[in-house]
């Protein structure tokens, strides 16, 4: 923090003692492909996230300025011009946030001085746009002394993505980012947004994050082409079950209805997105009986279930996760995230952390022919204020 102060007061030339925020990235630990399926996901935030520190100014002026793209310097605009600029780049996701929360009649009556930093790995797959936009809500909300319901916060930052971003991304992010626990996972129903916490008490062992380093470029068109199997099956379900959603079936009646939907294809995405749905739910209460080896169970079923019926892993993540089960000390692998490239994590004993990596490391550069990256995440608290005694 002292280094992001320092370079904050250089940037902006001031002497002034900035406020400080953090907001987290996420991972999900079991539950994909079932938020927009009508189901259950299980994410928690990490240690990785965006550092925002800010000074209120005494005009109309913001200043943004993001250390992870020096080269694109100070972003200016005016309170009264909020809208979508090209030109301003990834200042567009704190700027939207900003338009927002001034839309719902929340007063921001000043600018501010704002530097970002993040620590999540580029194109992991771990969320930083949501985490700049969460880091930015809770900043308006200290800094200008507002009271900004955490769950109105959190649909705002979505439709920061949705209507001023144009991406038609689900809650998610925003929620596991805005309503993060230490040491807790989230089970969220992403239709209703009821949740309940659930304790991860890892003690002897950690999640490591490993990253194929395979940029994504199918995850978008396939996603799309997934959601409308899901969909077609989900009609052909209707014509004789009074359902709303995929997520509505237990495994026994989706085995006993699985013959209304016409394409084998759109059966097994459907068989998917009902099975990880079962696998989530079972999940929360395997983690409140402690029972850590049956959720790594579910981990791995998880794994079998996407590249098996929803085909969304490809050789990278299959190459990773296969290679971290044969190692010794790991109780659950599986892909995390969209598909198609992104990360992977695993539950791994601690003293056994450094040969996990190195093996599986060789393994997978020995066969995709470039390497993975490792990350140790903590699950930490969600978006807050980390200024000591308030400035």
């Amino acid at each position: 923090m002292d280094d992001l102060i320092q370079e904050f007061q250089n940037i902006f030339n001031t002497t002034k003692t900035p406020r400080e925020f953090f907001a987290p990235g996420r991972i999900n630990l079991i539950g994909e492909h079932t938020d927009y399926n009508g189901g259950h996901v299980f994410p928690a935030s990490i240690s990785f996230g965006t550092y925002a520190v800010a000074v209120k100014r005494n005009d109309a002026t913001l200043r943004f300025y993001s250390m992870n793209f020096p080269e694109v310097g100070v972003i200016k605009c005016d309170l009264s011009d909020l809208t979508f600029n090209p030109e301003h780049d990834w200042a567009n996701y704190p700027k939207g946030m900003i338009k927002y929360i001034m839309e719902q009649g929340h007063e921001i009556e000043h600018g501010a001085d704002i530097l970002y930093y993040g620590n999540i790995p580029n194109g992991a797959g771990l969320s930083s746009s949501a985490s700049i936009e969460m880091v930015t809500g809770v900043l308006l909300e200290n800094l200008f002394n507002q009271k900004i319901n955490r769950i109105e916060m959190i649909k705002l930052g979505q439709k920061v993505e949705n209507e001023y971003i144009g991406v038609n991304s689900g809650i998610m992010d925003q929620f596991a980012i805005g309503m993060g626990k230490k040491n807790h996972a989230i089970l969220l129903d992403c239709q209703t947004l009821d949740y309940n916490y659930a304790p991860i008490e890892l003690e002897n062992h950690a999640i490591i994050i490993m990253n194929t380093n395979k940029q994504r470029t199918l995850a978008g068109s396939k996603y799309n082409e997934r959601r409308q199997q899901c969909e077609q099956a989900l009609a052909d379900l209707k014509r004789e079950l009074s359902i709303n959603s995929l997520g509505d079936l237990s495994n026994e009646q989706f085995d006993q209805h699985k013959y209304l939907i016409k394409n084998e294809i759109d059966r097994k995405r459907a068989k998917h997105a009902v099975t990880e749905n079962v696998r989530t739910l079972d999940a929360l209460k395997k983690l409140q009986e402690g029972d850590l080896i049956g959720f790594g169970e579910l981990i791995n079923a998880s794994h079998h279930s996407l590249k098996n019926d929803y085909e969304v892993t490809g050789i990278e993540l299959d190459t990773l996760v296969e290679a971290a089960w044969k190692q010794d000390g790991v109780i659950g692998g599986r892909m995390t995230g969209a598909g198609f490239g992104g990360c992977a994590i695993a539950i791994v004993e601690k003293n056994k952390i450094d040969d996990f990596q190195t093996n599986v490391y060789q393994i997978y550069t020995k066969s995709i022919g470039y390497e993975p990256t490792f990350y140790t995440a903590s699950i930490s608290d969600g978006a807050k204020e980390i200024t000591e005694g308030v400035r």
